[in-house]
């Protein structure tokens, strides 16, 4: 009898696409649907990237060197450099998308069965990531009560075991929003040196922090071939579908074997490392005025969602996520009725249900995620239906003032 595979088996549904089946019911129904869930922003990706690509005189589209274009590579490397980041093309593998850097990285740090550390929440591919490579994810938890600030550096050394071979973190984070300081990064530097592990940084985000400044595992010293860089273009330019990526360590061995890996799939794709490279082009202000507009979306979703009964959140630093705690019986269950049952002027909204963002079984139950990805205007009135849902929802928790006057 054919099998699907155990490792097809455990593999879990993406947490930020789980329910389109039914979003996209609910337009078949007419209903427009505002989508907080993904890290999909509405931002134009810039002109000038496009226009590499439209303009681009190609006869023949052949495959890129394996490790990308060196002048992309070159360009990258005066990009990082530009953020206090030194390293060398030789330094930088090209990837298809920060998803491919991840795989990468995973596959060339660990073995099947050895241990990753993982603070959580954290970015729900990552689960997919450790059932795809055989590695097990094991969770030091962060509290939405003390703002996902990183735990007691004692709670990773007490996880720390004979298969711990590697940490990953995001900062800034998806999902939380939380931007890791410089004294908590040199901790965790300190940690991996100590018991030689690697450092893995997802840094996808790093040009959206709001309230301080940007450190990156790279700004670190003393710990070069621990640290693995772990990045994209995605968020930077809103560019998501390029799915350009870049794989960045000194560790020439470990740089050499992700190159393996890299031979595997042949070269990234071309056409995208073209757009990527006129990145360059850019005004210097350009992210000035993306991070504002992204500061302001923050500051309206923190705003309303303060102001709904019941509701907490912290308040992200950077990303353009917000973690919330809403007064339901279950995230999923809401998540699930907002698209299939609720409408508040023929509209709803999709969010993503936070226990996806979770290896512990059983927390985030009453979390959601949200994406302030979409212009102020179209938030406030997304806002507006999560209002107006939170009111009438059946599975809602009534505050003890209502119990009391029944």
């Amino acid at each position: 009898m054919l099998q699907v595979s155990q490792r097809g088996l455990a593999m879990p549904l993406s947490p930020y696409r789980r329910l389109t089946p039914f979003a996209d019911a609910a337009k078949q129904r007419g209903v427009k649907v505002f989508h907080l869930n993904i890290g999909q922003p509405d931002i134009e990706t810039p002109p000038t990237m496009l226009a590499a690509v439209q303009q681009a005189d190609i006869r023949v589209l052949e495959y890129s060197p394996t490790a990308g274009y060196p002048s992309y590579r070159r360009k990258l490397a005066d990009y990082y450099r530009n953020v206090g980041i030194s390293v060398t093309a030789d330094d930088i593998l090209v990837t298809a998308g920060g998803s491919e850097a991840i795989f990468f990285a995973l596959m060339s740090c660990l073995n099947p069965d050895d241990e990753l550390i993982v603070p959580e929440p954290f970015y729900g591919a990552y689960t997919a990531f450790s059932v795809a490579t055989g590695v097990r994810i094991v969770p030091v938890t962060s509290y939405l009560s003390e703002g996902f600030a990183l735990p007691p550096i004692e709670e990773f050394e007490q996880r720390i075991t004979s298969r711990t071979k590697a940490l990953l973190l995001c900062t800034p984070n998806n999902p939380t929003g939380y931007v890791y300081s410089r004294a908590e990064l040199e901790q965790l530097k300190d940690l991996c040196v100590r018991h030689d592990l690697y450092l893995l940084s997802d840094e996808a985000y790093r040009e959206f922090c709001y309230d301080g400044d940007y450190v990156s595992a790279m700004h670190l010293e003393g710990a070069d071939d621990h640290i693995v860089v772990l990045d994209t273009i995605s968020k930077r330019y809103s560019a998501c579908g390029a799915r350009i990526g870049a794989f960045v360590t000194k560790n020439k061995a470990l740089q050499q074997a992700a190159f393996k890996f890299a031979q595997m799939r042949v070269s990234p794709p071309g056409l995208a490392q073209l757009l990527a490279e006129a990145a360059s082009e850019l005004p210097l202000n350009y992210f000035d005025v993306t991070k504002a507009e992204y500061q302001a979306r923050r500051d309206l979703m923190v705003r309303r969602l303060r102001a709904m009964p019941g509701v907490e959140c912290p308040v992200p630093g950077g990303a353009f996520y917000v973690m919330a705690r809403l007064p339901v019986d279950s995230c999923e269950t809401f998540c699930q009725w907002l698209l299939d049952s609720f409408t508040y002027d023929n509209q709803t909204v999709m969010l993503s249900p936070a226990s996806g963002f979770y290896a512990t079984p059983g927390l985030g139950k009453q979390e959601v995620r949200m994406a302030y990805v979409l212009n102020c205007d179209d938030l406030d009135v997304a806002l507006t239906c999560l209002e107006q849902a939170l009111a009438v929802y059946p599975g809602r928790e009534v505050p003890v003032a209502e119990v009391a006057f029944a």
